[in-house]
């Protein structure tokens, strides 16, 4: 059975990690490269780079916060933040990512994704959603949150499989920052309807909130910010625990 694997974000405005509540609110927390360490040492499967201003400032992403994180980390990493084009997957690839993050970006020229795809192989390609409940569905949202684009979730999330996305990151902006636990209704319908990963992020508070997420089926990662950053749950008290409950975990090696 494939493991299950437990993902710390790390949202970078101005050089360092900050974390909000519903993407408001935003608080320094960190350096990055040293979270990044942090993470590395404490048995991350993968961390999640996202520059959270670069979109919305018209801007590059980070790349010399990435290259020293990516010196010293040995775990894959997947970073956003205004990709826009195969320049700016050739960029971040440079610096040392895994996956290159799309979300504003393929908003605005859905061929991003296969383009990507075809060039770096869909395993390489990850399509990050910002989603929040409208109504009685779920719409996308874009630059960092602040533009609804009236996009139905559920048919962006097909449409991004079908164009060659290898990964889907679900990110919940009304769960976000809010440690009530993960939004499982909307983690359930996009399952539902795609076969390709999907990382779940937006609500972790502890562990149980994990175990509820594994226990739906097509749910292959949990992404989390607060409760790993603040030290409220280790990473390695979180996969005992899993471990523990029966869901495949990977556990480092004494």
């Amino acid at each position: 059975m494939v493991a299950k694997r437990i993902i710390p974000c790390l949202d970078i405005r101005d050089g360092r990690v900050v974390k909000g509540v519903n993407f408001k609110g935003l608080r320094d927390v960190e350096d990055p490269v040293a979270m990044a360490a942090y993470y590395n040492q404490q048995g991350a499967d993968e961390l999640v780079f996202y520059d959270i201003t670069a979109s919305a400032e018209g801007r590059g992403i980070f790349t010399d916060i990435l290259k020293k994180v990516a010196a010293q980390v040995f775990i894959p990493l997947t970073v956003g933040g205004a990709v826009n084009s195969l320049a700016d997957f050739d960029r971040v690839l440079n610096c040392g990512a895994d996956k290159v993050s799309v979300n504003s970006g393929a908003i605005a020229n859905p061929a991003l994704v296969g383009q990507g795809a075809r060039r770096y192989g869909s395993q390489c390609v990850v399509l990050s959603m910002d989603i929040k409940r409208v109504g009685e569905g779920w719409h996308i949202f874009a630059k960092g949150g602040r533009v609804d684009t009236g996009l139905d979730a559920l048919d962006w999330a097909m449409r991004g499989e079908a164009e060659g996305a290898g990964e889907l990151v679900v990110n919940s902006m009304d769960t976000d920052g809010v440690k009530n636990g993960f939004d499982l209704p909307l983690l359930q319908a996009i399952s539902q309807r795609v076969k390709i990963p999907i990382v779940a992020s937006g609500g972790a508070g502890n562990k149980q909130h994990f175990a509820n997420l594994f226990a739906l089926e097509g749910i292959d990662a949990g992404l989390a910010a607060s409760i790993f950053h603040y030290k409220e749950v280790g990473i390695p008290e979180l996969k005992a625990y899993l471990a523990g409950k029966g869901v495949p975990v990977r556990l480092r090696q004494q």
